[in-house]
C-alpha cells in the first residue's frame, strides 16, 4: 500500500500514557443518569431544529460513529445524543480517545478507509495531511446543497473566522468547528492593583510585570507559559512568540525555523522562563499552570481562555474573585498573535453517501447555535463552555451572564483575541506538519533545559525538517 504523504515512519507516543474510554449512550445513562434525564427533558422541544427547511431525517436508520476526546464541552454535547437520534433517526454511538491517541487513530482509520469514524474532533493542524490524501470530504458541497443545510438557519458565517479559516484549506473547509480556544494573559488582579500594576500591552511589559511580582522565597513566580515537549504543548506557545518576533514559517516552497526572528524568539522564551517561572514549568503542560495559579504560586500566564473552568473550581481554587484576563501582548514586531485552534468535526471520505448525509446533519446540529447554547449557558450541568463557536453568541448577554465569575474582562479579552489577534499560519501548515510539530517540540525542549542554545537547537530542527520535506 503506498505510504501516505506527510506521515513519520514512526509516531511518537505522548509522555503521559492515557487509557482509551469508549462509551455507548447506554453506558453513559449507568455513569451520568442525571444529566441525560435533564437532557431528555431538553429534548421535548425539537421545535429550534425543525424551523430549518431540510428533512432531517433524510439518513433514518444510518448508524455512525464519533470520536472525541474525555473533555467537559464534549460531555455535554454527549448527554444531547437522544435529541438529534429523535430528531434525525440517525444512531450515534460516541467514543471517547484521549488527545494523545486520538490523532493516530484518526490517521490510521483516515488512510486504511476502515471507516471506524464518520467524524472525530480533528486538530486544525492535521488538514493539510488529510486534504493532501483525500481523506476528508471538502464541505463546501454540504453547505451549498439546499436539500442538507439550511443556509438562513445555519448561518456557517456566524461561526468565528479564525476557526473557520483554520479547518479550511485554499479557502474551502474541511471541517467544522464545534469547540475552540484563544490564549489570553491569565494575571492576579489583586496583586497588580496592590503594586499600580497593569495588565501588559508589550513583552518589555509582560517581562517588567513579572519581575515586579516574582518572590521565590515566598513561592510567587511572577510568570508561567507551557514548557513541556510536544506539539500541542511549547509549540503551542512558541508560534505565537515568533510571528510576534515578526518570524515567518514559509520560505519559498519550504519550511524555514532558523530565521533570526525564530533564533531571538526562542531565546526570550528560555529567558522569560529562567528568570521568573518555576524550575519545574519547563515540563509542565496547561493543567499544571493552571493548578499552580490556582494555589496561588503564579502571578500571570498566558493559556488558553478555557482554562478559567480550573481556576474557579471552588473545591480547588485560592484565587476566585482575584483574576484578570488581557489578550496577548504585542512583540516587537508591533504583532499580537494568539493561538487559532479549535476541534472540528470533517467528514470520513471513505463513507458512502448514506452515512455522509448522516455525518452532516450530526456535524450542523452540534455547530448549530442552538446546540451551542444548549451546551453553554441553557446546559442543566455545572460545566458551562465557554468555548463556543459562534461570534453572535459570544456577544449574547445570556453567554456574558454565565461567564461573569470567570473573572475580569474574560469575554472582552477572549473575543478581541479571537477578532484580531488570530493569523492563520501561527504554525506551519503543511501535510508533514506532524513529524515536524514533535521535531520543533524537541529542539525548543533542549533550549528551554539548557541542552543547547536555541540557534543551535533550531539549526539542528532545521536540518531534521529538511529531510522530512524531502
Amino acid at each position: 500500500m503506498k505510504q501516505p504523504r506527510g506521515i513519520p515512519d514512526r509516531i511518537h507516543a505522548g509522555r503521559r500514557k492515557a487509557l482509551v474510554q469508549t462509551a455507548s449512550l447506554g453506558a453513559a445513562a449507568i455513569a451520568a443518569p442525571h444529566l441525560l434525564s435533564s437532557a431528555h427533558a431538553q429534548g421535548d422541544d425539537l421545535a429550534p431544529y425543525r424551523s430549518a427547511k431540510i428533512d432531517w431525517r433524510q439518513a433514518e436508520g444510518e448508524s455512525i460513529s464519533v470520536a472525541v476526546i474525555p473533555a467537559s464541552y464534549f460531555d455535554n454535547l454527549g448527554t444531547l445524543i437522544p435529541q438529534f437520534e429523535a430528531l434525525t433517526g440517525v444512531k450515534v454511538r460516541v467514543e471517547k480517545v484521549p488527545p494523545g491517541q486520538i490523532r493516530q487513530k484518526a490517521m490510521l482509520d483516515l488512510s486504511s478507509k476502515t471507516r471506524t469514524y464518520a467524524t472525530h474532533a480533528a486538530d486544525p493542524m492535521y488538514y493539510p495531511l488529510y486534504v493532501a490524501n483525500k481523506w476528508v470530504d471538502p464541505l463546501d458541497r454540504y453547505l451549498s446543497d439546499t436539500s442538507l443545510t439550511d443556509p438562513a438557519w445555519f448561518d456557517y458565517d456566524d461561526i468565528l473566522k479564525a476557526w473557520r479559516d483554520a479547518d479550511s484549506i485554499d479557502g474551502k473547509p474541511y471541517g467544522i468547528p464545534y469547540d475552540g480556544e484563544v490564549t489570553v494573559q491569565v494575571y492576579r488582579k489583586d496583586l497588580y492593583d496592590a503594586k499600580g500594576l497593569k495588565p501588559a500591552d508589550t513583552f518589555d511589559e509582560l517581562l517588567a510585570n513579572a519581575k515586579a511580582l516574582h518572590d521565590p522565597d515566598n513561592r510567587l513566580y511572577g510568570l508561567a507559559l507551557r514548557g513541556f515537549a510536544g506539539a500541542g504543548q511549547n509549540m503551542y506557545i512558541y508560534p505565537s512568540l515568533l510571528r510576534a518576533f515578526g518570524g515567518s514559517w514559509s520560505s519559498g516552497a519550504g519550511v524555514t525555523v532558523n530565521s533570526p526572528e525564530a533564533v531571538k524568539a526562542l531565546q526570550w522564551y528560555v529567558d522569560a522562563l529562567t528568570q521568573y517561572a518555576p524550575p519545574a514549568v519547563r515540563n509542565w503542560n496547561w493543567p499544571d499552570i493552571a493548578d499552580a495559579f490556582s494555589q496561588g504560586t503564579v502571578g500571570c500566564y498566558i493559556d488558553a481562555h478555557s482554562s478559567a473552568a480550573v481556576l474557579n473550581n471552588p473545591e480547588k481554587s485560592k484565587v476566585i474573585g482575584k483574576i484578570g484576563f488581557a489578550r496577548w501582548p504585542s512583540g516587537p514586531s508591533g504583532k499580537r498573535v494568539t493561538s487559532i485552534w479549535n476541534w472540528g468535526f470533517p467528514i470520513n471520505a471513505a463513507l458512502g453517501e448514506k452515512a455522509k448525509k448522516a455525518t452532516w446533519l450530526f456535524i450542523t446540529w452540534a455547530a448549530s447555535a442552538e446546540t451551542q447554547a444548549r451546551t453553554s449557558w441553557k446546559f442543566a450541568g455545572p460545566a458551562k463552555r465557554s468555548g463556543i463557536n459562534r461570534t453572535s453568541l459570544w456577544r449574547s448577554p445570556e453567554f456574558e451572564a454565565a461567564m461573569k465569575g470567570a473573572g475580569d474582562n474574560f469575554v472582552k479579552a477572549a473575543l478581541t483575541s479571537l477578532e484580531q489577534d488570530t493569523d492563520v499560519e501561527w504554525r506551519p501548515r503543511v501535510p508533514q506538519w506532524p513529524a515536524i510539530g514533535e521535531t520543533m517540540a524537541t529542539g525548543i525542549q533542549a533550549a528551554l533545559v539548557g541542552q543547547k542554545k536555541p540557534k543551535e537547537a533550531l539549526d539542528e530542527a532545521q536540518s531534521r525538517i529538511q529531510q522530512l520535506l524531502r
